[in-house]
């Protein structure tokens, strides 16, 4: 019909996740978080916010129905994710429980999903650990150095971890480690195995955990491995090939982050532009500013192209695509995207940003680190360059 808008939709999806979480999102307000950003390390863990995750059962979102999970794609925990930073909060203490889904559903045993799949989903375990960054490898996972050497039945762990958000409460990890020595495989990627560990029996034999004081608050720690013996079982896929396995994973990891940089996005845009309409410098709104106007436009427009990227991905993901590219290049952009935002909504708020009950500072330290994890920019650009232009190694 003539003068009628056609209906268009590029994958808005999910309305009702939108809806309800943020409804739950709403019972833990700034001043829960600003609160518990005075803890120290060990106290700072926001217990009651995860238990009603939990409980609602987003959390187990992506579990299939057969585990007592909802059995949906990758696109549904973005959502969730995003959502959770667009009203304020944060999924950083739970979101591993997601992205970790991937490596378990996608190569671990019958055995390993029966045994522990519908325990995650009732929440009487946590698998929020992810255990790949050490002190020395910095972004080149290949470089790793913590060993897994066969013992009987099982293996024996040596080595350390750095930066583990959440090991102090999470039950279980995935753990990434070497099985064959460097110099007896002919590629860096191979020789690379994943486990499931049992964070509670490791713990009792030579595991030692040690939280990290950082800028913001996201549990992180550091892990030492001291001859720490895990049974055979806790072994996913073919030993050898776990370093291809935990890179799906972490294309799963790249998508559901991105998500949480555009959430926080959208809380700065959110927060500027009422800002900027309510406060005049002189006889105007600072809304009228072009310097400022201008600036929060760019934003929302970097905001919007990171979003369509990360959809691309997330879309590959979910229909069993490779998508290391598009994944790389959503983290990338919705990192950009966000430090935009972030930027001109402080820049808003000039000094005002520093007071901590605005809510502008806690948010804006979380966004500063959403550009370098999980993945540094250069390393993206690292990727595209070599394995999308065919450019030579630069690093």
């Amino acid at each position: 019909m003539s003068g009628q808008v056609p209906e268009f939709d590029i994958g808005d999806d999910y309305p009702e996740f939108r809806r309800d979480v943020w409804k739950l999102c709403e019972g833990f307000p700034a001043e829960y978080w600003l609160h518990l950003e005075d803890q120290p390390p060990s106290g700072s863990y926001p217990t009651e916010f995860v238990e009603a995750l939990t409980r609602e059962g987003y959390l187990a979102a992506l579990i299939p129905e057969k585990f007592g999970g909802w059995g949906l794609p990758v696109r549904a925990g973005a959502v969730i994710l995003e959502t959770i930073h667009r009203s304020g909060c944060t999924a950083g203490a739970c979101h591993a429980q997601m992205y970790t889904m991937g490596t378990v559903l996608r190569h671990g045993s019958d055995e390993q999903k029966e045994e522990y799949l519908p325990q995650i989903a009732r929440g009487d375990l946590r698998l929020q650990a992810f255990g790949v960054t050490e002190p020395t490898t910095g972004s080149d996972t290949t470089q790793l150095k913590t060993r897994a050497d066969k013992s009987g039945d099982g293996y024996v762990v040596n080595g350390q971890k750095v930066w583990i958000s959440r090991a102090a409460h999470s039950d279980l990890m995935l753990l990434l480690a070497r099985t064959t020595p460097a110099d007896q495989v002919q590629r860096r990627t191979e020789g690379v195995s994943v486990f499931l560990v049992d964070m509670r029996e490791a713990k009792k034999n030579g595991m030692d955990i040690k939280p990290i004081d950082a800028m913001i608050n996201h549990n992180t720690t550091e892990i030492f491995f001291d001859d720490v013996w895990i049974p055979g079982s806790s072994l996913i896929g073919e030993e050898g090939k776990g370093f291809r396995y935990i890179l799906d994973g972490m294309n799963a990891e790249r998508c559901l982050v991105s998500t949480e940089a555009l959430g926080n996005a959208w809380f700065f845009i959110d927060k500027v532009t009422k800002y900027v309409k309510e406060h005049p410098p002189l006889d105007r709104s600072l809304g009228q500013n072009t310097s400022i106007q201008f600036a929060i436009a760019q934003a929302y427009a970097q905001l919007q192209a990171a979003d369509l990227m990360v959809r691309k991905a997330t879309a590959m993901f979910d229909a069993g695509m490779k998508c290391g590219a598009e994944a790389n290049m959503g983290k990338f952009l919705s990192g950009e995207a966000v430090w935009a935002c972030s930027e001109i909504c402080f820049s808003a708020y000039g000094i005002d940003a520093l007071d901590r009950d605005l809510d502008v500072e806690r948010k804006w330290k979380d966004t500063r680190t959403s550009r370098n994890s999980p993945v540094s920019p250069n390393m993206v650009l690292n990727f595209i360059g070599q394995h999308v232009l065919n450019l030579p190694r630069s690093y």
